[in-house]
């Protein structure tokens, strides 16, 4: 099989021995222009399924009305793009883009706070839908996964690219957006050629995959981000080619161990497996006020409900985290962090806030600030995220906090409110 027809799954061969006809720009089967053409179509299993701008269309697919028009999801005046639809795109918006200059560069758009219950509503109907496929599924975050579809030609009665694009008709038919798919021979490269033919694309990376990524830059590169990238840039590596063209002895006398990585990437080769046991690295809440902040009691009261939001997460998922993370941006937009290290994961608002408080407390000394945020990171299971062994009154905090989860879950999130949140 080297090409498939993403309408009547029609396969054929396009070898330069085929018929005519199975060489047209039109399925033959169907006439249909959406037509998949790759060598290697009918031997790559691991793919990257990646929803198209999926918070807005979702809102779209709620709003009909909307369909047609440009639309932003996100924070209000002094917020960010969460983010944002194609035809917003166009004018140049981006997420995590301040509001005020996405709206300066398409005023016409539809502004609208997200809604992350819906979301993730809507994230665990697909993420089934992917499970019944194959149980190697790795979540990457609510609107994007890995799959590895090794072995399931039986299953299906399919070949992987098959069955994914019987998949991206039926998420665009059940739950009413659309996917794109990137199809190849490891995680790194499906996640680039998921991005290749956005929206609704269907994109494949096979053995080309070095020449392919030669005259990328740098930056296209898992965990080269920003700063790396212009490290990289300043050593005169400002294409993927040239890292490749390195010997990875320098490259790891340069970089240490996350240089002989970069070789290895720069040739196409990633070797980890599709885990779907993977465990979560952080988890985090943060916003964006209407008027700059000064007043280190007014953070303190915006702050707690940001660790209940992360604490309560934290417990509905089975984790807790050893490290707290506080994240504050200035009014000039950069961005100060500070970590503390506890002696216990812990997963109750109790800790979480009294650590933040303590490395917000020196930041808050009359500066403007425009955003806080909290999270945790290195994540432990549940089981010893307890604090029975190390903390009594973390115990204790636990067991309260789980009670309030309780009677919020039966009567309501306004049913047992602390006496800050009160305040606030």
């Amino acid at each position: 099989m080297k090409a498939l027809c993403r309408d009547c799954y029609w396969t054929g061969d396009e070898s330069p021995a085929a018929r005519p006809v199975d060489r047209s720009p039109t399925c033959p089967a169907c006439g249909s222009r959406r037509l998949v053409r790759h060598d290697e179509l009918g031997a790559l299993a691991i793919a990257h399924i990646d929803c198209d701008a999926f918070y807005a269309s979702v809102e779209k697919r709620d709003r009909p009305e909307l369909r047609d028009t440009p639309l932003i999801v996100g924070g209000g005046v002094r917020g960010v793009v969460t983010t944002s639809c194609y035809i917003a795109r166009m004018s140049g918006v981006r997420s995590a883009m301040p509001m005020f200059q996405a709206r300066k560069l398409c005023p016409e758009a539809t502004v609208l706070k997200p809604d992350f219950a819906k979301y993730r509503a809507e994230s665990r109907r697909i993420m089934e839908k992917l499970r019944r496929l194959t149980p190697l599924v790795q979540t990457l975050s609510l609107d994007e996964a890995w799959l590895d579809l090794s072995g399931t030609e039986r299953l299906h009665v399919a070949p992987p690219a098959v069955t994914l694009a019987r998949l991206q008709a039926e998420i665009e038919r059940d739950v009413g957006i659309t996917v794109s798919v990137g199809l190849a021979a490891n995680k790194f490269l499906a996640k680039i050629a998921s991005d290749l033919d956005k929206p609704r694309g269907f994109a494949v990376i096979g053995s080309e995959a070095e020449v392919f990524l030669a005259s990328r830059p740098v930056a296209i590169l898992p965990g080269v981000g920003p700063a790396f990238a212009r490290t990289l840039e300043s050593d005169g590596y400002r294409q993927v080619g040239e890292l490749a063209a390195e010997s990875p002895k320098r490259l790891a006398d340069r970089y240490g161990a996350n240089g002989f990585r970069l070789h290895q990437l720069a040739h196409g080769r990633d070797t980890r497996p599709v885990n779907p046991g993977e465990a979560r690295k952080s988890l985090s809440s943060e916003t964006t006020f209407e008027e700059d902040i000064r007043s280190v009691s007014r953070l303190e009261d915006i702050l707690w409900p940001l660790c209940e939001k992360v604490a309560q997460q934290a417990r509905a998922e089975g984790i807790g985290g050893r490290v707290v993370t506080l994240k504050l941006r200035q009014a000039d937009f950069r961005i100060v962090t500070r970590r503390r290290t506890l002696p216990f994961p812990t997963q109750t608002a109790r800790t979480l806030f009294a650590a933040a408080r303590e490395m917000l407390r020196p930041e808050a000394d009359g500066r403007p600030w425009r955003l806080v945020g909290v999270g945790i990171s290195d994540i432990v299971e549940s089981n010893v995220a307890s604090g029975d062994l190390f903390d009594e009154g973390e115990s204790r905090a636990l067991s309260g906090e789980r009670a309030v989860d309780a009677l919020r879950a039966r009567f309501g999130s306004a049913a047992v409110v602390a006496g800050r949140a009160l305040k606030r």
